[in-house]
């Protein structure tokens, strides 16, 4: 959400971002309704001045006329205030000046490209057929008992997925990051003030009779638990690192990597999130990128690192860096990563504040989240970059102290 003083302001600056963002949104009907909305609270300011003075004069007749007239502005208000919230939740965040411009993904921009492609002297298998001998996951019987698009993780890929969390979670405590394990349902309010309700809805799991929705991240839930808060200014930045299950309906993908476990409604995962000091928030976006980066060179994983265009940012982010790895067995490099700086979009919504020394108010803090390892998606890159001529899965060094097994993995009995 943005602030509608900010918008009065600089309302071609508005209109500019909201374009190159894609969105389409009437900033000046949003105009319109703050004047009415402003005017209607004067007016019924003014009645309550004359309320009182008819009270004074016992003036029962005139008291009773303006009752029924302030029922009827009071009214006229709350309508007018929905319609002007509606709209402003529907104005995305705006960009930063150094995001690119762009109308999709085609026109992101690919910053660098890390680490040396493997090569094999023999052909390569994508993560699909490595599994038929492995037998790591199951999304048959899973369809079977759950429905397309879910998958029984097995045998040494458990193993895997627990060693990265540790890694994880070992790597980052040392950068100050507090270990979160949180919910994964949240009320519509909290849902709602990450700002995953406005638009693509349909992607999010509701349960109705409780009126609780399931998360797609952790950053949704990490967010939203300091709302209505003033943080410690000593406290920021303020950062996290949680895992959790999360769930997503992946209604925009129909026909899109239909097999497998690249894209499914339900995952694991690990994702920092950080608030931070207005200032700050461009040094902490690029120290949540330093630190996905220095996990996939532990990993010894091929990747490039692209910074999003403004038509593929989405409604919250005001600046978003990907990073793909690169997975042989495919031929191709997929996302794997993602890492936003959302600015104030978020704190504003959740009433999300610090006390700043300086001011001696409070002020929005700005929230930031990163993709620490989409537990699917960074097990494919595991079995196709370490794959070996036999079908086994060499371990990645870095995570041999966490897993006691072998130096290869999957060949078990099935």
């Amino acid at each position: 959400m943005l602030d509608i003083k900010f918008i009065k302001e600089n309302e071609k600056e508005v209109e500019k971002g909201i374009k190159a963002k894609g969105f389409d949104v009437d900033v000046n009907l949003i105009l319109d309704f703050d004047e009415q909305n402003h005017r209607l609270e004067k007016e019924i300011e003014n009645l309550n001045i004359e309320r009182k003075k008819a009270a004074n004069k016992k003036d029962i007749k005139k008291g009773k006329e303006i009752k029924i007239k302030l029922a009827e502005l009071e009214s006229e208000k709350k309508e007018v205030s929905e319609k002007l919230e509606k709209l402003l939740r529907k104005l995305p965040n705006l960009p930063l000046p150094e995001v690119p411009i762009g109308k999709d993904e085609t026109e992101n921009k690919v910053l660098r490209e890390v680490g040396e492609k493997p090569k094999f002297n023999f052909n390569t298998k994508d993560y699909l057929i490595l599994n038929e001998k492995l037998g790591w996951v199951d999304t048959e019987r899973a369809s079977k008992a759950a429905g397309p698009r879910f998958g029984y993780l097995l045998r040494d890929a458990v193993d895997l997925e627990f060693a990265l969390v540790r890694l994880a979670f070992d790597t980052l405590r040392k950068e100050s990051f507090i270990p979160i394990i949180p919910p994964v349902f949240l009320k519509p309010e909290a849902m709602r003030g990450m700002g995953y309700l406005d638009y693509n809805e349909d992607e999010v799991y509701h349960l109705e009779k409780d009126d609780l929705y399931l998360i797609g991240t952790s950053e949704q839930t990490i967010g939203a638990m300091h709302m209505n808060e003033i943080l410690s200014e000593k406290q920021l930045p303020l950062r996290y690192v949680g895992f959790s299950s999360c769930f997503r309906r992946e209604a925009g993908s129909y026909g899109k990597d239909t097999k497998g476990i690249l894209r499914v409604h339900q995952f694991d995962k690990v994702e920092m999130f950080s608030f931070a000091r207005p200032e700050d928030s461009k040094k902490e976006h690029e120290f949540l990128l330093s630190m996905e980066e220095k996990l996939m060179k532990a990993l010894e994983l091929p990747y490039r690192v692209l910074q999003i265009c403004t038509g593929d940012l989405g409604i919250q982010a005001a600046n978003k860096y990907d990073i793909e790895v690169w997975l042989p067995g495919q031929n191709q490099y997929r996302e794997t990563h993602s890492t936003s700086n959302d600015t104030d979009f978020q704190s504003r919504r959740l009433n999300i504040r610090y006390k700043n020394s300086k001011t001696g108010k409070n002020e929005l803090v700005h929230t930031l989240n990163g993709t620490v390892f989409a537990m699917g998606r960074t097990i494919i890159a595991i079995m196709e970059n370490y794959q070996q001529k036999d079908g086994t899965i060499k371990i990645p060094n870095v995570l041999e102290k966490y897993i006691c097994l072998q130096a290869n993995i999957g060949d078990l009995k099935q």
